[in-house]
């Protein structure tokens, strides 16, 4: 784990830091390694890239912590743009033989953006705002995932997802193995036959609710595969880690999982031949992509996941200067 995790993800809440990184020209132009750009057009063009080879993609519009309702507003109105914008892209078909295939694009949500942190009515509002674009999604053939924040909001997202998955049987939600909770939350969701990104998590939380030493953030996140491997659901395997990647091969070998059965999901312009091989191995694999201005508290959770991101990112700066 990255030593400097705690004080980088310090500096991801801090409004004056944010400020001062985002007004350096230098720094936006190093966070487009993460980052398919600010517009929908950049967006659009790094997914055609993508899908072109094929890839599937996962597809987040970067606008957290939503304080007003005009800014929830907003949210609603970026994300049935871009579910229309992708529906228009070619792809290269299902990757899945099932009755149900699996779609190549979706799009990845935070309940926060849609108003959820919006006082007592925040839940409700967030809720009815996801089941909108779940209804511009469904007739775009187009997939939803709701992505997991910090430790305070799951509850109230896990109930947003289970009231919704009923209409919506294709909706998707987050799990972060680093949350005590997490095994629990697969069994349950998995028994609903849910689809799952499975994810090891990337806030800053309180050790009561979350391991901290990594062997045991490991040892969670193995557990919850095994769980979601054996279970009724669609594993979404998110990782970088090459441990966890044969891990996964050799669950779903044991337990008859085909290439249709589930996928691995990697970040936009983290191991980018490692993304290659396994799509060339037979493998379905699906790149999270991110886009939009507000990229400050994305970038800085990237940089406290791992050592070589913060090291790419210091020498880039470097270089630029």
């Amino acid at each position: 784990m990255n030593p400097l995790r705690p004080a980088i993800l310090a500096a991801a809440g801090s409004t004056r830091l944010r400020r001062a990184v985002t007004r350096v020209p230098v720094t936006a132009g190093v966070a487009h390694r993460f980052v398919a750009g600010e517009t929908r057009t950049e967006l659009v063009a790094a997914v055609r890239n993508l899908l072109g080879d094929g890839r599937m993609v996962s597809v987040d519009f970067l606008g957290e912590n939503t304080t007003e309702r005009a800014m929830a507003d907003n949210a609603v109105t970026e994300y049935l743009a871009l579910i229309d914008d992708l529906a228009l892209l070619p792809t290269r078909g299902n990757c899945s033989p099932t009755a149900d295939p699996v779609r190549p694009v979706e799009v990845s949500v935070k309940l926060s953006a849609l108003g959820q942190a919006l006082g007592a009515a925040g839940p409700a509002i967030a809720t009815a705002n996801l089941r909108i674009l779940c209804l511009r999604a469904a007739e775009a053939g187009v997939w939803i995932t709701v992505d997991a924040e910090d430790h305070t909001t799951t509850d109230a997202t896990l109930a947003t997802v289970y009231e919704l998955h009923r209409e919506f049987p294709w909706l998707a939600v987050a799990v972060q193995t680093y949350l005590r909770r997490a095994e629990t939350e697969c069994r349950e969701l998995g028994a609903r036959g849910v689809r799952i990104r499975l994810c090891k998590g990337a806030y800053r939380e309180p050790e009561d609710v979350a391991y901290h030493r990594p062997a045991e953030v490991d040892a969670s996140y193995l557990r919850c595969l095994d769980v979601l491997m054996r279970g009724a659901g669609y594993p979404m395997v998110a990782t970088h880690d090459p441990e966890m990647i044969a891990a996964a091969q050799r669950m779903a070998t044991d337990n008859a999982c085909g290439p249709g059965d589930f996928e691995f999901q990697m970040l936009y312009g983290i191991r980018r031949v490692e993304q290659r091989r396994l799509v060339g191995a037979g493998q379905a694999v699906r790149v999270y992509v991110p886009y939009g201005s507000q990229w400050y508290g994305y970038l800085m959770r990237r940089l406290a996941e791992r050592p070589a991101n913060l090291g790419f990112f210091l020498r880039a700066l470097a270089e630029r200067n």
